[in-house]
């Protein structure tokens, strides 16, 4: 979308328990462009991750995989950038997936 302002990709076991919160901003008050992750336990966020280099452009087709490697997730972004964020709460089993917000999903697989 060309004017999309984010999205996002939570993974956890439901909404208010999430390993990972993967949410890209177009345009964030602070920041600009960046890259956010986080982790809610219990419904209550943890502290943010953020990077400020995003490499997503607005309108633009992206694969982006995300892996669970031991006890760090991989975010694999287009040109060859990678974001790693630690599994803070030690979630070994991804039950509940929610993708929302700006975006057009074409394709999703499952490993």
């Amino acid at each position: 979308m060309h004017d999309a302002e984010q999205f996002q990709i939570d993974l956890g076991c439901d909404s208010d328990d999430l390993a990972l919160h993967f949410n890209p901003r177009f345009h964030d008050d602070t920041d600009g462009a960046v890259l956010v992750c986080n982790s809610k336990t219990d419904g209550c966020w943890g502290d943010e991750k953020r990077e400020i280099h995003n490499p997503l452009q607005r309108g633009a087709d992206v694969k982006i995989v995300l892996k669970l490697v031991g006890d760090v997730f991989e975010v694999e972004l287009p040109d060859g950038q990678e974001v790693r964020f630690p599994n803070r709460v030690g979630m070994d089993v991804i039950s509940y997936i929610r993708i929302r917000g700006d975006i057009k999903l074409t394709c999703f697989k499952i490993c």
